[in-house]
């Protein structure tokens, strides 16, 4: 299995919905997205995630389906403590680089950028989630790897488009790697895919592959400005 995940385009954040600008990039990554040979469209329950993957939906013809874990993380004190920059994981991460930390660190939600953040409580939730997500999909957790139980005879290709907090959370686990580092890493800008690869063979436990990382190309190029009119 081949596994997209999308982050929404522009967000018009008061209102849970696209900006105009927004709404042309879902239809740019909609051109994009239709090489991949998709099988699948997932979506976070939001409206911004949401309305980005109906561009997609729309063009390729493929319905819909809500996964609620998806939704956004969110941040913020949990118990008064006055947190850097309220919470906010990307502001920390480069605070934390700025400290000389070692980002990659297994014990993060004991640092005192996290431990008393909100957002630790929505990347439990996620990682909960999305390994009940995979395992409808057939993959099953196991330690740190996942046992692929059903074999493919070709790899399935399933877009899910999220969010940029979501999305880390979630690849962070699935690879094993830190939430601050994946945020750190990746920074998914809007539209920006980022795709792994699952075993599509019956058998033993395997990590997926990073078969791309970020890849918002087609909205630097517009390429795929042709589609804006359709």
């Amino acid at each position: 299995m081949r596994l997209l995940f999308i982050r929404h385009g522009e967000p018009d954040y008061k209102n849970d919905c696209l900006t105009e600008t927004g709404r042309q990039q879902a239809l740019i990554a909609a051109g994009r997205l239709q090489e991949e040979g998709i099988e699948e469209i997932w979506s976070s329950p939001l409206g911004r995630a949401y309305e980005t993957a109906e561009a997609t939906s729309g063009l390729l013809g493929i319905p819909i389906r809500k996964l609620e874990c998806m939704k956004e993380v969110r941040w913020g004190s949990t118990d008064g403590t006055e947190l850097y920059h309220g919470g906010h994981p990307w502001d920390i991460v480069d605070r934390m680089a700025e400290e000389g930390t070692d980002l990659t660190g297994k014990d993060w939600r004991e640092s005192p950028y996290f431990r008393t953040n909100r957002v630790l409580e929505c990347v439990d939730q996620v990682e909960k989630g999305i390994d009940e997500w995979l395992e409808g999909l057939h993959y099953v957790r196991e330690g740190f790897y996942y046992r692929h139980v059903a074999e493919e005879a070709k790899h399935r290709t399933i877009a899910l488009f999220c969010h940029g907090g979501s999305s880390s959370a979630a690849i962070g686990h699935i690879l094993n790697l830190p939430f601050p580092y994946v945020c750190a890493m990746l920074h998914m800008e809007f539209t920006g895919i980022t795709i792994l690869r699952f075993d599509r063979k019956e058998g033993s436990a395997t990590l997926p592959c990073l078969e791309l990382g970020n890849d918002g190309r087609h909205i630097a190029t517009g390429r795929y400005h042709r589609l804006e009119n359709k």
